[in-house]
């Protein structure tokens, strides 16, 4: 095991936990954690910077999933419009509070389904719960691709011959 591949599962580790938990950047751990290995295990031109850049992308969409997700949710539910951009500015509001990207999308759809929209509290919250379900769907969505890129990662960093530990 060498030194850049432990150090990508630690991270990889980190990251795969805070999925479940909103206020750990999972996905940026990850990431980070990929750009550590990469320049620990000797950094090269080719092929390393396309599959950093590609990761950066990745990345960034993975870390959209839950504010399109709880949008996607709300309007499922028969929210309108405003409550699918209401959940997104919640999420994105959300991201600086603890529990935030929970709450965030679902006080938003709500929100905006009772004062924007002014719909009757059953049909606001119900548009709420769609953004709440949306979000537990964009959460299994992440965890299955983390698995994915630590399962990558790891396999392209095995290398036996560079074990730190013989």
């Amino acid at each position: 095991m060498s030194l850049a591949f432990l150090v990508f599962l630690v991270a990889w580790l980190v990251g795969m936990v805070g999925t479940f938990v909103p206020a750990l950047p999972a996905t940026l751990i990850i990431f980070a954690g990929t750009v550590a290995a990469t320049f620990i295990d000797g950094f090269q031109p080719w092929p390393d910077l396309p599959f950093l850049l590609t990761f950066a992308v990745i990345t960034f969409l993975i870390s959209m999933i839950d504010n399109v997700a709880s949008a996607w949710g709300a309007r499922r539910y028969g929210g309108s419009k405003q409550a699918g951009w209401g959940a997104l500015i919640g999420g994105l509001v959300g991201i600086f509070i603890p529990v935030g990207l929970i709450v965030g999308p679902l006080a938003g759809a709500l929100i905006a389904e009772l004062f924007v929209v002014r719909k009757p509290v059953l049909d606001a919250t119900r548009a709420a719960w769609g953004t709440l379900l949306g979000l537990l769907t964009g959460i299994a969505a992440k965890l299955v691709l983390h698995l994915l890129i630590g399962i990558y990662e790891l396999s392209r960093l095995w290398d036996p011959s560079k074990s730190i530990f013989g």
